[in-house]
């Protein structure tokens, strides 16, 4: 009898021992994995996918990897992620789907700064992710599309598995605004050929950042468009998911800036190695076209607006949801500044979703849903997110501050 409970209290202090290893190697994954949890269910009616929220326990390894020189592919930052993150255990990858989005900026009458977001793609899964790393980096809400991770057609994260690959979701937003009132978004740019989209992957000294990582940069340090900016300089981009993007951020003084990467003209530019940074400020853009010069607003879908990139207006993608943004907030040049109160600015966004859109206009592509559609109050620090183009449904649209900082 003294052996066997001999025996079980040493089991029991090896099972403590063990779990006390485990809780100091994983409590913040553990942490993060335990706050997901579902906000809207898929609809096969409206073919969505279920949206879910995270919050990020610890600072998930960001400064470290900036520290290591960030990747240069996808296959370095999943290297990366797997080895710190998910601890060698669990794989991810990263997927390349075709987005196509709209974006633009405005203000209401008392002041408030906004930054408006669509994400347009397919039927898929996607994740509201709340971070607060403290140490000198500034807390964030981000979208994420799970597809990004693997997780694909809509599939619900329902097992420990796919909870572990959401801890990667940090590494991959593609929309989103921090604590201090900047917000950035990244749009597919589709450059190269028709059949054959080029990645930018410029190579010189500088570190290396992939597309959303470099999204994460500037939510986590930037507290301007001038700081973002700065930090974009001192990095070399490649593209994630082997597809081209460019970039819009903005801050609560109203500033805000277009950022692309270009080699030539649209029919040249087929070596993404040799692209370089190109930055249009809102204040500084007469060269896109003299409306965008003459209004202090922005405004961006899926073409470059690099000026003389494109032989013909045919090759603009989004070239159509672009000027009605442009066309419904400044149809006679007499509202430069953008005035539009929140509700209106709400309203552009369903008028371009792609469900309203495809049908209004009878156009029909793949990316024939808006996933979500987030508009960023850039002075009072908040968001108001809808799923799925259901504006007005109120179990879909949700409104978010940084009350959870405190």
């Amino acid at each position: 009898m003294k052996i066997r409970k001999r025996i079980c209290s040493l089991l029991v202090l090896v099972l403590i021992i063990v779990s006390m290893g485990i809780y100091s190697v994983w409590h913040n994954e553990l942490s993060s994995i335990a706050s997901i949890h579902k906000l809207v269910d898929a609809k096969e009616n409206n073919q969505s996918g279920p949206v879910y929220l995270m919050d990020v326990s610890g600072g998930y390894y960001f400064d470290e990897f900036l520290e290591n020189g960030g990747a240069s592919n996808d296959d370095e930052l999943i290297q990366f992620v797997v080895d710190h993150i998910t601890k060698g255990i669990i794989p991810i990858s990263i997927a390349s789907p075709s987005i196509g989005c709209s974006s633009f900026t405005s203000v209401d009458e008392d002041g408030n700064r906004y930054f408006a977001r669509n994400y347009d793609l397919s039927t898929t899964s996607s994740m509201i992710v709340r971070t607060n790393p403290k140490d000198g980096r500034y807390a964030s809400f981000s979208s994420v599309d799970l597809k990004f991770l693997g997780i694909k057609d809509g599939a619900e994260i329902d097992g420990l598995m796919k909870k572990f690959i959401a801890l990667a979701a940090p590494y991959a937003p593609l929309d989103g605004i921090n604590e201090v009132g900047v917000s950035c978004g990244i749009y597919m740019s589709y450059q190269g050929t028709k059949d054959n989209v080029v990645a930018t992957d410029q190579q010189t000294d500088k570190p290396d950042l992939t597309s959303t990582t470099m999204l994460r940069m500037i939510l986590d340090y930037a507290s301007s468009v001038d700081e973002a900016i700065a930090l974009v300089k001192k990095y070399d981009l490649h593209d994630s998911a082997g597809t081209s993007f460019h970039y819009m951020v903005a801050d609560s003084t109203g500033a805000s800036a277009i950022l692309e990467w270009v080699n030539g003209t649209d029919e040249t530019d087929v070596d993404g190695s040799k692209r370089t940074l190109h930055v249009y400020r809102n204040d500084a853009d007469s060269d896109v076209g003299e409306k965008e010069g003459s209004e202090d607003f922005q405004y961006i879908t899926n073409f470059i607006v690099t000026p003389n990139y494109y032989t013909t207006d045919e090759d603009k993608g989004g070239l159509d949801r672009y000027q009605m943004i442009q066309n419904r907030i400044d149809p006679d040049g007499e509202n430069p500044k953008g005035m539009m109160e929140e509700n209106d600015a709400m309203h552009l966004l369903e008028t371009v979703g792609r469900r309203k859109w495809d049908a209004d206009n009878d156009k029909s592509d793949k990316n024939h849903i808006t996933v979500w559609s987030a508009l960023y109050n850039l002075t009072k620090k908040s968001v108001t997110w809808v799923s799925n183009e259901e504006y007005n449904d109120s179990s879909s649209v949700f409104t978010f501050d940084f009350g959870y900082t405190k």
